[in-house]
C-alpha cells in the first residue's frame, strides 16, 4: 500500500500544535525529528539513549512527516495546513518560516524505519519505557513499561508525557483509581498500573488511539485493570448520572486524574476534572508548552485548585494540582 507523506518544517515551539493539526486533518501516522548539534544539551539523568544522528536541520525548526492514505486527496489538506499554521499566533504559537511539501512513500518504507531509534529510556529512577521489539533487562526495582506505540501514538519518551511520569511516581501512593484524559498509547495508564494505582480508566476521543492503548494494555497484563473507553470526562459525568457502571470499577469521584494534552482544551475542561475528583484528589497535566504556563495556572486556580508542584523539561511544563480536602463537590 502506498501512502501519501506530508513534510513540514516548523519551529520546535510550534510542535504540539503542528502535530495536532496534522492528526486532526487525518494522518495516520506522524513523526517529528528535532534539529540536533554537536554542542545541543541531551539530558541524560536517567540514561536516556539518543541513537538519533544529527541531521542538518535548521537551529530551533523541527521536520514533521505525516502519512496519509492513498485515497485522500492532498492538495486541500496542504490548503488547510497552511492557513492553520499561519494562523498560530493568535494562540500565542509561531511556526516560523515553514514549508509543506506533498510525496508518496510504501508503507513498508516507513511503518518500521523509525524503531531503529527508540531505545529503552529511563524516565524515572523506578519506570523505564521499553519498545516490544528490544531485548532489555531491567535492574532490581526497574518497572518496565512495554509500549508498541502504533501508527499514531508516541513512544512516551516526549517531555509532556515524561513530566506526567515523574508526576505519578511521586503522586501514586497505592491503590489509587484513576482516569487518564486523552490515553494515547496508554502509556500513562500503565505507567499509573506499575506504580501501585488499582483501577484506571483510560479514555480517548480517537477510536485509533483506543484500539492502540487497548493493545499495549494487554500487552503489559492489565487489562482487567484498565479500562479503554472512547470518551471524555463529560460522557464519563454523565454515565455516572445514567448510573452506568466502568466496566474495571472506575465510577467518580476518583484519587487522582491525569491529561496530557494541549493547553487550549486543558482549559476547557477544569471545571469537569474539579467535579471527577474526591476531595484532596490530585490532577496532573501537562502538554502545556512555557508560554501557556500563566494561563493555565490561572484557570488552575480560578476553578478551585491550589497548585501543588510544577514540573518543567526543556520548553514544557506540567502542573500537580490539588482539590481542597474541604471542598465537598
Amino acid at each position: 500500500m502506498r501512502w501519501h507523506e506530508i513534510t513540514v518544517l516548523a519551529t520546535e515551539s510550534s510542535q504540539e500544535m503542528v502535530t495536532h493539526y496534522l492528526t486532526e486533518l487525518g494522518a495516520g501516522g506522524v513523526s517529528v525529528e528535532e534539529a540536533w548539534s554537536e554542542d545541543k544539551p541531551r539530558n541524560t539523568t536517567y540514561g536516556e539513549v539518543y541513537d538519533t544522528p544529527l541531521n542538518d536541520i535548521r537551529p530551533g525548526y523541527a521536520v514533521f512527516k505525516a502519512y496519509f492514505s492513498e485515497e485522500t486527496k492532498m492538495e486541500p489538506i496542504a490548503i488547510e495546513l497552511k492557513a492553520l499554521l499561519e494562523g498560530l499566533p493568535e494562540y500565542g504559537f509561531d511556526a516560523g518560516e515553514f514549508t509543506i511539501e506533498i510525496g508518496d512513500v510504501h508503507e513498508d518504507d516507513w511503518a518500521d524505519a523509525w524503531k531503529q531509534y527508540f531505545k529503552p529510556i529511563a524516565i524515572t529512577e523506578r519506570l523505564t519505557i521499553k519498545p516490544t521489539w528490544e531485548e532489555y533487562t531491567p535492574s532490581e526495582g526497574e518497572l518496565i513499561i512495554e509500549i508498541d506505540p502504533g501508527m499514531a501514538f508516541g513512544t512516551g519518551a516526549h517531555a509532556t508525557t515524561a513530566l506526567c511520569l515523574k508526576a505519578l511516581d511521586h503522586a501514586i501512593k497505592g491503590g489509587e483509581q484513576i482516569i487518564d484524559v486523552g490515553t494515547g498509547s496508554g502509556v500513562l495508564a500503565i505507567g499509573a498500573m506499575k506504580l501501585g494505582a488499582s483501577k484506571v480508566l483510560a479514555l480517548d476521543l480517537d477510536p485509533v488511539a483506543v484500539k492502540c492503548a487497548q493493545e499495549n494494555i494487554e500487552l503489559n497484563g492489565y487489562e482487567n485493570d484498565v479500562e479503554v473507553r472512547l470518551s471524555d470526562l463529560l460522557g464519563v459525568l454523565n454515565e455516572r448520572e445514567s448510573t452506568a457502571t466502568a466496566a474495571v470499577g472506575v465510577t467518580p469521584p476518583v484519587d487522582l486524574v491525569v491529561a496530557n494534552i494541549l493547553a487550549e482544551i486543558i482549559l476547557l475542561f477544569i471545571g469537569d476534572v474539579m467535579e471527577v475528583l474526591k476531595p484532596g484528589g490530585i490532577y496532573i497535566t501537562s502538554g502545556i508548552y512555557k508560554n501557556k504556563e500563566m494561563i493555565v495556572e490561572a484557570g488552575l486556580l480560578a476553578a478551585g485548585f491550589e497548585i501543588i508542584d510544577v514540573l518543567r523539561q526543556e520548553e514544557w511544563v506540567a502542573f500537580v494540582a490539588g482539590k481542597p480536602k474541604g471542598d465537598g463537590q
